[in-house]
């Protein structure tokens, strides 16, 4: 009983003894943390760092601020070198063309579907706008006729002077009127000028042919996409709002019409 009695001490030493290093070891667990939000990071080789504030090791990779009990607060991202930076604007730059050149294109095809109902509506409106081209191709040239006929009638004068048909005396010859120089000088800029019209509203004529064929070729393919159920002419932020299940908004024009496939 004595010697009983003896061991119960030391026993319950042990038993404490193994207490404390449990705390001990729990407190070492806990100091590894802070006691309040951090900042955690895995660097390029993999090591983890944690600190009360941004650790060196992560300035060029993903960080997070944490929690104790590890709830990710939030994300931030590195900051970006100076070619990063740059490379991130200019492909900013680009979406925003290409989205700006995307609402161009569905504005004009919207306007497209809306201004012809077939065919030959865009033929008959292309006719429409070359007739006036037509018409001014067609003064230009009876003009340029009149001019060449006054031309050859200046010429034959000079000619006259120059042959000296018009001489009193022997051995001499009269000088051709300065006005008449001028106005032969005259016909001729004005013939040049006239050529150079009627080219211009002969490329103006084709270049209303070919927006007129771009048209009709873009009308073609949109009823074809109509036909297939394909086309959706909706603003991007309705597309957007639709995906995510949001009720459209009152005000908001969409172009049904354009999406239930033909019959």
């Amino acid at each position: 009983m004595e010697h009983g009695r003896e061991r119960r001490p030391a026993r319950a030493q042990t038993e404490v003894q193994g207490v404390t290093m449990k705390i001990l070891l729990i407190l070492a667990a806990l100091a590894a943390f802070p006691a309040h939000a951090a900042f955690k990071c895995k660097d390029e080789k993999g090591i983890t760092h944690i600190g009360d504030t941004p650790p060196a090791g992560c300035a060029n990779v993903v960080m997070y601020e944490v929690t104790p009990s590890g709830t990710v607060l939030r994300k931030i991202d590195p900051t970006p070198t100076g070619e990063q930076l740059r490379l991130r604007q200019e492909e900013e730059a680009r979406a925003k063309e290409a989205a700006k050149q995307a609402a161009e294109q569905r504005r004009k095809d919207v306007a497209l579907l809306a201004t012809y109902a077939s065919e030959k509506d865009i033929d008959t409106s292309r006719d429409l706008n070359l007739k006036p081209i037509e018409g001014r191709i067609k003064s230009a040239q009876e003009r340029s006729a009149a001019v060449d006929k006054r031309q050859k009638e200046l010429e034959a004068e000079m000619e006259f002077y120059q042959a000296g048909k018009s001489t009193k005396a022997a051995g001499k010859s009269r000088e051709a009127p300065p006005q008449l120089k001028a106005d032969l000088e005259r016909v001729k800029a004005e013939k040049v000028a006239l050529a150079k019209a009627v080219s211009d509203y002969e490329k103006e004529m084709q270049e209303v042919r070919e927006r007129y064929d771009t048209d009709k070729r873009r009308w073609v393919e949109l009823k074809q996409m109509h036909r297939e159920g394909r086309l959706d002419l909706r603003d991007p932020k309705e597309l957007e709002a639709a995906k995510k299940g949001a009720p459209n908004k009152p005000g908001v024009k969409k172009y049904n019409i354009y999406i239930v496939p033909a019959n």
